[in-house]
């Protein structure tokens, strides 16, 4: 590719919309250009880099055993109503009505779609395991669209489904998967992680995510580097370890004016905040408005991890209570609540740390005081309930028992998810068996989000010139500058040579005839990341050298003329 023939539309400045370093980056090197809000256009530039994720995902998955097909994007209503997502999706579906009225949905997702084809195709165990996905745009009307590619409205997804026999079969397809996962990441050249995770809105019974690492990732990694646990930060166990202390000190309430956070409550005291108690008032309203009241205690110093909380028996829809019902409840504004002396019936749910506590400072259900010296069995019943209720945090052992936990961030690009039956069952997707009888099929199913890359890619390898993509994402492996190509016969004919050369060498390979100043040529390439550069003057070429720098390399190393197509060779696919 000649640059004169490209399209290259570079900026100084990102536009003030933009708000991380991957959406700066990416307007700036003119990869996206922004339609509406959280809706783009890929560039040539950003859609060369985009079809080679594809292509690394497509030899992957076809290696796997995967069949490539394509699914619309419009849906019918029908199908997400067998499944009951019609309505559990909300507003983030987008939902639109034809000619005559009939709904469809624009496909965040496809598990009905795809179930659908199964259950009229597939008859007989004979016929599985299989394994179909393709690569399609997606629609998920985000309230709130922002970060570029990372959290936009409409995107691109691979999206892979399994289906067998049994669960034993389920899982060996979920095993393929995610070692084609670990496959695809590793040749995109990225530091990534997988994490066990929880399934969410999906559904089905296990899941892992895999995460790109980068600083600026919105999500928190928990592993411990002395063993192979790893797992997001919602599904990572909180484990509490020792017995509980007797009792030592009195029950003494105690003013704790202006004292509502468990932090002004153990500066006021003199104490440890770990010896303090957080108290999260939550609500469960049946259909018919009858309500239950549930307390979660947490150590002062936790945070509560909302997806734990959700499964809890009899939290599956809680929601937290309103500023009247605690007062109804306890009879004081928040931030002095406890589990001693409720008005109203109240279910205490201890998380495991609060469990083992004791001589514990709590709130005593009247404003400015607190309890000081609170004992489990002594001066409050045992809790009703014990269970994982917090974040983790660094330095807590281990779930597997080999070391003590540590957190990065990173950005999810890929979750692989058990489904088991739970859309085969609602959609009555079967096989018959050996003896003829019907069984609900095992479904699985695998994403990437092949535009979020883009974003992820940047945020882990950028410096303050641009980005700096991985050899086997970025939109060309090498750019040829030469100097006064517009000028000299010379630079102009081993340039030519050059650029003939790679491309034979099945290097992917732009040369810049743009007779752009050296300094404005190189701004440009460095800010669109291609990893590797060549420059062709006449100086060099009279010495017999061509001068190469990697765009992460701080100097530039001469390379002889004879030798430049090798050594890049070497560079582009060791």
């Amino acid at each position: 590719m000649r640059a004169s023939r490209f399209f290259i539309s570079t900026l100084k400045e990102a536009p003030s919309d933009a708000e991380i370093v991957s959406h700066k980056l990416m307007m700036r090197a003119g990869m996206i250009k922004r339609l509406g809000s959280g809706i783009y256009t890929y560039m040539p530039m950003g859609l060369k880099v985009i079809r080679k994720v594809e292509a690394i995902i497509r030899d992957e998955m076809n290696k796997s055993g995967a069949i490539e097909l394509l699914m619309p994007l419009v849906q019918p209503a029908e199908l997400w109503q067998e499944t009951g997502r019609w309505d559990k999706m909300g507003p983030e579906l987008m939902r639109v009505k034809d000619r005559h009225g009939r709904e469809f949905a624009i496909q965040p997702t496809s598990e009905e779609v795809i179930t659908d084809v199964v259950r009229s195709e597939i008859k007989s165990y004979k016929q599985l395991p299989l394994n179909f996905y393709h690569i399609q745009t997606k629609f998920r009307d985000e309230r709130r669209p922002r970060f570029g590619l990372m959290r936009g409205r409409e995107f691109t997804m691979k999206d892979a489904y399994s289906f067998d026999r049994d669960l034993e079969g389920m899982q060996k397809s979920y095993q393929i998967m995610f070692d084609a996962y670990t496959r695809i990441f590793t040749r995109f050249g990225l530091k990534f992680r997988a994490v066990a995770a929880d399934n969410g809105a999906i559904g089905g019974t296990g899941s892992h995510e895999f995460h790109v690492i980068a600083s600026t990732g919105e999500d928190a990694l928990v592993y411990c580097p002395t063993s192979d646990f790893a797992a997001n930060m919602e599904a990572a166990e909180a484990v509490a370890s020792g017995t509980r202390a007797a009792p030592a000190a009195e029950l003494v309430k105690t003013a704790t004016p202006k004292a509502q956070k468990c932090e002004d409550v153990a500066k006021l005291l003199g104490i440890d905040l770990t010896n303090t108690l957080k108290t999260i008032a939550l609500t469960v309203e049946s259909e018919d408005g009858n309500k239950q009241y549930f307390m979660l205690l947490l150590r002062g110093d936790h945070e509560l991890n909302e997806i734990k909380a959700g499964k809890v028996a009899g939290l599956a829809n809680y929601r937290f209570s309103t500023e009247a019902e605690i007062l109804e409840v306890y009879g004081c504004v928040p931030g002095y609540l406890g589990p001693i002396g409720t008005q109203a019936p109240v279910t205490v749910v201890a998380d495991r740390t609060v469990a083992l506590m004791s001589d514990f400072v709590t709130g005593a259900n009247e404003a400015e005081y607190h309890y000081t010296g609170a004992n489990w069995g002594r001066d409050i019943a045992e809790p009703a309930i014990v269970a994982d209720l917090r974040n983790v945090v660094e330095g807590d052992a281990s779930p597997d028992g080999q070391g003590v936990l540590a957190i990065e961030r990173g950005i999810e690009v890929g979750h692989v998810f058990q489904l088991g039956t739970a859309y085969s069952q609602s959609m009555n997707a079967t096989y018959l068996d050996e003896q003829g009888k019907a069984a609900p099929l095992q479904m699985g199913c695998y994403g990437i989000g092949v535009t979020r890359i883009l974003g992820a890619a940047i945020e882990q390898n950028f410096d303050d010139k641009g980005i700096i993509w991985p050899t086997s994402l970025a939109p060309f492996e090498l750019v040829l500058c030469p100097m006064g190509y517009d000028r000299s016969e010379m630079v102009k004919e081993e340039t030519d040579k050059l650029y003939a050369a790679a491309q034979a060498a099945g290097i992917d390979v732009i040369v810049d005839d743009r007779g752009l100043r050296p300094g404005a040529m190189f701004a440009d390439w460095e800010l669109i990341g291609v990893p590797h550069r060549v420059v062709i003057g006449e100086r060099g070429l009279k010495e017999g050298n061509l001068e190469y720098q990697g765009r992460r390399d701080t100097e530039a190393t001469a390379v002889p003329l004879a030798d430049i197509v090798n050594f890049i060779k070497g560079k582009v696919q060791p």
